[in-house]
């Protein structure tokens, strides 16, 4: 039996493929412990995982950093560089610390992008270390480009190596930036753990102790660039889908409420915005409600709001439902282009309508929106007489529904979680 440590930041859309692997390796007979942030502790233990924590819970960090959650998240999402240079570069010194100890006796590592402290232990212990890459962007491809607003000087799908080599420059130029800005501070936690300056970049380089690079997405949502590293490989979503971690039943109310839909033959739109974008949703639930009446759809909203389900005439609003087993019932899934969200709407097989926030989301909804599975609206206009017009389009549009089904398929043919954990098991052996 192996040791294997898991360690992930981030939203729910961070951790639910962790849990998911984890309880693959635990099936396969290995030891595991998941290292999160404090909030993810209970949902991990829930889960029937070993937990550790890395990191204080998001309360702590918003007081430290004198902020409420909403003016945190709003933070977030209009600062790309808040994450890394409020959160995780403060924390980098004891998190460091905290996963250092859990990894004792461990036989592997793995870790998401965004747990820089892995690589730092890895290479200390002498570990290999899986590097667990959630979201495509993140690749930081020169033939497949972030869309995000960072990235706009770069040439999206280029077809040529002037444009490939003009995306390798610009990248490079990233690479110098992030270890102007970062190598001091990560260095200096490197050295207190007896090595020497690192060479890379935070997010763009993996370190010396990588040995595999898992990239966990459905092969409907891209496949690997040529220029991605030999050791990397397209494992297929890993899915986890629960709000405590144990298994859970439908509320009555929801129950009811698409067996009115299915009564009636009119399948309800459905609008979530995860985790943590629902933080700072606006009036994103209102507009949702009074949209869907002009349509006249029956409506599901799941807001991320505390308290019990609320019924407004055709419109059903409640804190959470797992989107594994609403989003079939769906006639489009409208949501913010999350990466967990993301693959269980492409797991469903229904149209999607993308209202990215933040981060990777602008990219999965570029990616959806080439595969001919969703349309995107800008966050902004999200409300106004052109958000009736995409819904009306997207539930009329046949060619969509088609595609939808057919990314569905492919989803269903692959076992991100098995694959994952079998590919972090081999470094043990």
């Amino acid at each position: 039996m192996a040791r294997i440590v898991l360690a992930t930041i981030g939203s729910l859309g961070d951790l639910h493929p962790f849990i998911a692997i984890g309880r693959s390796l635990v099936a396969r007979g290995e030891r595991v412990v998941l290292a999160v942030p404090e909030d993810h502790l209970d949902k991990v233990r829930a889960a029937g995982l070993e937990g550790a924590s890395i990191l204080p819970s998001f309360a702590a960090i918003c007081t430290r950093l004198g902020l409420d959650d909403t003016e945190a998240a709003a933070k977030v999402l209009a600062d790309p560089d808040f994450v890394i240079d409020e959160i995780l570069m403060p924390s980098l010194r004891a998190s460091t610390a905290a996963l250092d100890a859990v990894a004792d006796g461990a036989d592997a590592l793995a870790s998401s992008t965004f747990a820089f402290s892995a690589a730092i232990v890895a290479e200390k212990r002498r570990l290999p270390l899986a590097t667990i890459i959630l979201q495509p962007m993140t690749l930081f491809s020169a033939w497949q480009p972030p869309v995000a607003r960072q990235f706009e000087l770069m040439r999206h799908h280029p077809q040529t190596r002037v444009g490939h080599g003009w995306n390798s420059a610009l990248l490079s130029l990233a690479r110098t930036v992030l270890r102007r800005r970062y190598a001091k501070r990560i260095d200096a936690v490197r050295a207190e753990h007896g090595l020497g300056p690192g060479k890379g970049a935070p997010m763009l380089d993996y370190g010396p102790a990588t040995a595999a690079i898992l990239c966990c997405w459905s092969s409907a949502l891209g496949m690997l660039p040529p220029d991605v590293a030999s050791t990397a490989s397209l494992t297929g979503f890993p899915f986890f889908d629960s709000e405590s971690g144990a298994d859970e039943a439908r509320a009555p109310e929801l129950e009811a409420f698409l067996d009115e839909c299915r009564r009636a033959d009119d399948a309800p739109l459905i609008f979530t915005l995860g985790s943590f974008a629902v933080v700072s949703a606006g009036r994103f639930y209102e507009d949702a409600a009074a949209v869907s009446r002009k349509l006249g759809k029956r409506a599901l909203l799941l807001t991320g709001r505390p308290g019990p389900p609320r019924r407004d005439g055709d419109c059903l609003s409640m804190h959470y439902a797992p989107h594994s087993t609403v989003f079939p019932e769906a006639s489009v899934v409208v949501h913010h282009g999350g990466i967990g969200t993301t693959g269980q709407a492409l797991r469903a097989g229904r149209p999607q309508i993308v209202v990215p926030h933040f981060g990777d989301q602008f990219d999965n909804a570029a990616r959806l929106e080439s595969a001919g599975i969703a349309l995107t609206i800008k966050r902004q206009r999200f409300g106004d007489a052109h958000t009736a017009s995409v819904i009306a389009h997207v539930l009329s549009n046949a060619a969509m529904a088609q595609a939808a089904q057919a990314a569905a398929d492919v989803v269903a043919g692959e076992d991100g979680a098995a694959t994952a954990a079998d590919r972090i098991a081999r470094l043990c052996s």
